[in-house]
């Protein structure tokens, strides 16, 4: 594995050096750059330290572990792939994701899974472990969100305005949601067996990549939030 040095190099040098590593190469160092491994398809990418906005934008099949936190809009409008992030991320984590997977062992800022979307046989995935800030899936239309709710202090799970919008997909919230307000466009209930069913591959494979119990989570509650149908957004935007 190719290891390249990134103090002091701007995401374009960056990039190229990603694109003649071949399968796989580490980024040391990193901080702040933008837009790294944008587009990319076919590499396995490892970063040491703390990449800038829009990790992973447009991915379509590479992988992506990040040894810390990132910042914001990872993983914009990927399409397929894997995204680790071993620490917390920013704002809009996963805006207008249409395919592939983000996992985020700790906490997420505002607006993660905004404008999420799903086609056919692309069904995103976004996992929190921590808790979810303010305005989570809005204007979500397809895949699916899981906030597992670790490590949080006694706080609810999610922020304020939870689900804004939302008119396709699925949101699935471990833990105590007392105080947590949701708009009437949504239903927030218990999660049944089938709808668990959905998110344990999900939830297992977290739990491989951050090492935890898979089965004390899957015999824990969660609340599953869906679109009303009746939702006037769904209307807009789901054929009848």
């Amino acid at each position: 594995m190719e290891r390249i040095n990134a103090s002091g190099q701007d995401f374009k040098t960056l990039n190229d050096c990603l694109r003649r590593a071949g399968d796989a190469c580490t980024f040391e160092n990193c901080c702040g750059q933008r837009f790294l491994a944008a587009g990319m398809a076919q590499v396995d990418l490892t970063i040491e330290g703390v990449p800038g906005n829009a990790l992973g934008a447009y991915l379509n099949g590479a992988a992506i572990t990040v040894k810390g936190n990132a910042q914001d809009a990872v993983g914009d409008t990927m399409n397929a792939g894997r995204i680790v992030i071993h620490g917390s991320v920013g704002d809009a984590a996963g805006y207008a994701m249409r395919g592939g997977e983000i996992f985020v062992r700790q906490n997420a800022g505002y607006r993660a899974g905004i404008h999420m979307k799903a086609y056919h046989d692309k069904v995103p995935a976004l996992v929190i472990g921590g808790r979810a800030g303010s305005f989570l899936g809005e204007y979500q239309a397809g895949g699916h969100i899981v906030v597992l709710g670790l490590h949080t202090d006694g706080k609810p799970a999610v922020g304020n305005y939870p689900c804004a919008g939302m008119h396709g997909g699925k949101v699935f919230l471990r833990g105590d949601l007392r105080g947590v307000r949701f708009p009437p466009q949504v239903h927030a209930g218990a999660a049944a067996p089938g709808d668990l069913a959905e998110i344990e591959p999900l939830i297992r494979t977290y739990c491989s990549l951050f090492s935890l119990d898979a089965e004390e989570l899957l015999q824990t509650s969660f609340t599953v939030v869906t679109p009303n149908l009746e939702n006037p957004f769904r209307q807009l935007y789901v054929p009848n």
